[in-house]
């Protein structure tokens, strides 16, 4: 879980820094790139939530 919430953290700081470098294209690739971890961190948090539930 806290693996998760440190891909989510490190994904929108590459986001931020990838929009104040936007004109260039290390600023659309940093963005996209971070904006990918961001996704992969939540999916990852809902899973590890999934997974704690019993049923």
């Amino acid at each position: 879980m806290t693996i998760s919430w440190i891909i989510t953290g490190l994904g929108i700081i590459l986001t931020l820094l990838g929009y104040y470098l936007t004109p260039d294209a290390w600023g659309y690739g940093l963005s996209g790139f971070g904006l990918a971890l961001v996704l992969c961190g939540a999916f990852d948090l809902l899973r590890g939530i999934s997974r704690q539930q019993k049923y």
